[in-house]
């Protein structure tokens, strides 16, 4: 385990230590799970970054004109632009 110090605004801290006693937690596991979303979400991020470098228009255009013209089932057609 590795502690880290950090300074945070005095209003953030009341909010977790509020929190942490309302939830029955320490805030030690707060700020764990907090920061573990955060690193989950950039990962994420990245990770679609990298997909959407790999695609290639020409292949979903591709895919597209497969695609049927047929008109929108009830309840799925687009909003009218010019209204």
């Amino acid at each position: 385990m590795t502690t880290i110090q950090a300074n945070i605004p005095d209003s953030l801290a009341r909010q977790v230590r509020e929190f942490a006693q309302r939830e029955h937690v320490s805030m030690d596991m707060l700020f764990s799970i907090a920061l573990a979303s955060q690193v989950s979400g950039w990962k994420n991020r990245d990770n679609i970054k990298q997909r959407a470098q790999r695609g290639d228009w020409r292949k979903f255009d591709s895919v597209m004109e497969k695609v049927r013209d047929v008109p929108a089932m009830p309840g799925d057609e687009l909003p009218d632009a010019s209204a």
